[in-house]
């Protein structure tokens, strides 16, 4: 059984997700969730699931004690779903092309620093785009510059509002996302 390793900072709907479209399979098992945020929602999420939960700080992150902690569990996959930090090299380079991210845009458009959640829906908006959709990608030292695994289009019309653009992608992250993962398993 391939083990999973999600890292979340806030609700968690994507690790849950994944948590349990992976329940009963038998390509992969999430194992542990972690979180830098001591009060986000998906350690509330993790624990109804009986799954692992670490909670640590930027500086564990950066300093390598997170990366001990991974190394113990020894994931086949790591995976970013909503994990705001970024993630250190000492980890990327343990675990090359071991490590996905979901993006909520077509990279290379709208990603980098501080592109995420509803600052990206409402460029989006602002630059009155024709499409969107969701990018998975491997993580490399830069935001949103790893090679793309996976991209998922949408058709807009123009009349969205940053809203209706998050809940269309929130449709595609929920159906798509384990989907990839499970694939990247095999």
């Amino acid at each position: 059984m391939k083990k999973i390793v999600v890292f979340a900072s806030g609700s968690g709907t994507n690790a849950e997700n994944i948590i349990k479209y992976f329940v009963g399979s038998e390509s992969g098992t999430v194992v542990a969730v972690f979180t830098n945020n001591p009060t986000a929602k998906v350690i509330e999420r993790a624990k109804n699931h009986e799954i692992q939960i670490e909670v640590f700080s930027k500086e564990e992150l950066i300093e390598g004690e997170v990366l001990h902690k991974i190394n113990r569990i020894k994931p086949d996959l790591i995976v970013l779903a909503g994990f705001l930090l970024k993630f250190p090299q000492n980890i990327i380079v343990s675990y090359p092309n071991k490590i996905i991210n979901i993006h909520p845009a077509l990279l290379p458009k709208y990603g980098g620093k501080g592109m995420y959640g509803m600052n990206v829906h409402k460029a989006i908006v602002e630059n009155k785009e024709k499409e969107t959709g969701i990018s998975i990608h491997y993580v490399n030292e830069n935001y949103d510059e790893g090679g793309v695994v996976f991209q998922k289009k949408v058709t807009l019309t123009g009349s969205e509002t940053p809203e209706d653009i998050a809940e269309r992608i929130h449709e595609l992250e929920r159906e798509f996302f384990p989907k990839v993962i499970a694939g990247l398993l095999e």
